[in-house]
């Protein structure tokens, strides 16, 4: 029986407010931060510099701070740069041209113009242009035009020191990524292996699309490794984690190259599964070892995320071991392959295994060594 308009609108209501409430809850130590951050930068402009009603002070710190997945130290850099440009810029042609409304559109598009020059970044571009619009149109502080401009050197600066003092683990959003990345991999395997067993050509080709689909979310660890790596660079508190961070990055390399092989190889599996290429012998052998792999890959997961060092490389050596036992059944004949296109499959299969070797920690000879000659 359908739900009545009520009903779903309680339903709507209620997934709202629990998103909302788990949004508002991981944003808590944010939050505290930008507050702390804008009060403070104010509080110092004001009573320290005696700056009466620093707004650009407080406003430019918080810009600068912003919400991020992580507050890197160079976006905080570049966006509190933007603001305190944009506010010299506009003190500048403010004390050459005067106030006014075609004053304003010039201070506007002279500011675009230099942002686009100094940097390709939207977010710069808009911060820049905004707040050089701003010193125009609000009235001239009592400290003169300039007072505004060291309000948010002020703010930018607090922004910063807060960033460098208070940063996230630098691993913590790298490893929650891989986690995410790995069990893409996992999935895509198991989809190929399902696919053979009952020859449904459409499963395969889903994982084709699941692996093609997975481009975005190896994106956004590289720019989380990209973070990571300037906190560990720039923070004392963290820097003792550069070497395991560069391990990641490097995992990530290499897992991006089985992605891209596990495309190659769905789209083969697709086309060997429409052409009934494949004996029943050779489905049982190759699902079996889709879904061995995908267990090595879940060891691989649990190996790459875990905190602890010591259980991090036994669950990485149970990973290579799985995926050494795997690449030695990679001949044709041993997976009972007869056909022409049906070693091509286990032929495209065997680089992403490689792949899965070296992100697990093998070197490539002893990799290469686990694979059968053919």
């Amino acid at each position: 029986m359908a739900k009545s308009s009520a009903a779903r609108g309680w339903d709507f209501i209620s997934r709202r407010s629990k998103t909302g409430f788990a949004r508002s809850s991981g944003s808590l130590i944010p939050a505290v931060q930008i507050t702390v951050c804008a009060v403070g930068a104010y509080a110092f402009a004001e009573y320290v510099l005696g700056h009466k009603g620093p707004l650009f002070a407080a406003t430019s710190s918080m810009i600068a701070l912003g919400f991020s997945r992580d507050p890197r130290l160079r976006k905080v850099l570049e966006v509190g740069f933007g603001c305190t440009l944009g506010i010299v810029v506009g003190d500048f042609l403010l004390h050459w041209l005067g106030s006014g409304i075609w004053q304003a559109g010039v201070v506007l598009l002279f500011s675009i113009l230099l942002a686009r020059f100094l940097d390709s970044g939207s977010i710069f571009t808009t911060q820049l242009g905004l707040q050089s619009l701003l010193v125009v149109l609000l009235p001239v502080p009592a400290g003169g035009p300039f007072t505004r401009s060291l309000d948010a050197v002020v703010g930018g600066c607090c922004a910063l020191l807060v960033a460098f003092l208070t940063p996230r683990d630098p691993r913590r959003e790298p490893r929650r990524d891989l986690r995410k990345l790995l069990n893409e991999v996992s999935d895509v395997l198991r989809e190929c292996a399902g696919a053979l067993v009952y020859s449904d050509a459409t499963t395969a080709w889903h994982a084709l699309i699941r692996a093609r689909n997975s481009q975005p979310l190896l994106d956004s660890m590289r720019s989380s490794l990209k973070s990571s790596g300037e906190i560990a660079r720039l923070s004392p508190a963290y820097r003792r984690y550069k070497d395991e961070i560069a391990d990641l990055a490097t995992t990530l390399d290499y897992i991006d190259l089985a992605l891209r092989n596990s495309r190659v190889f769905a789209r083969r599996l697709t086309s060997a599964i429409n052409n009934a290429a494949l004996s029943d012998e050779a489905v049982e052998g190759i699902s079996n070892v889709l879904n061995e792999t995908a267990d090595a890959v879940d060891e691989l997961c649990v190996g790459m995320s875990d905190p602890q060092e010591s259980l991090r490389s036994k669950h990485l050596r149970t990973a290579r071991e799985a995926l050494s036992e795997v690449a030695t059944k990679l001949h044709p004949t041993k997976l009972g392959v007869r056909a022409l296109e049906g070693e091509t499959v286990v032929m495209l299969y065997r680089p992403l295994v490689m792949d899965l070797m070296r992100a697990a920690g093998m070197s490539h000879d002893d990799g290469k060594a686990m694979l059968p000659d053919l």
